[in-house]
């Protein structure tokens, strides 16, 4: 997971940084008011082969953390056990395939 945060952080950033503001902004609304900035988030992580697997591979424990945030849209702090989750499969992921595609780039 470091990884693809140290990727995520490289060639997102404004991204990130855009998204996170705005959700720390807005505590009861940032699910509308933050939905475009996450879709640029999203569009400008996905390009990357070590999330794409991290994403492949975790697909089950992310949908229930994005679940779990739609339905506490105010009290998005709730989702902690679901971050957990996905933060410890990405963790396991072997990205070994995955590191001698992108070190040809």
């Amino acid at each position: 997971m470091q990884a693809a945060m140290e990727i995520s952080t490289k060639y997102c950033y404004k991204e990130l940084e855009t998204y996170g503001s705005c959700v720390a902004s807005n505590p009861t609304s940032w699910q509308q008011k933050c939905h475009d900035l996450k879709t640029k988030v999203s569009q400008c992580t996905s390009s990357h082969p070590v999330i794409q697997k991290i994403r492949q591979d975790c697909s089950t424990e992310f949908g229930k953390f994005e679940q779990c945030l739609k339905e506490n849209q105010n009290s998005p702090t709730s989702c902690s056990a679901h971050v957990t989750r996905f933060l410890g499969c990405a963790d396991s992921v072997d990205l070994s395939s995955v590191a001698s595609e992108t070190s040809s780039d």
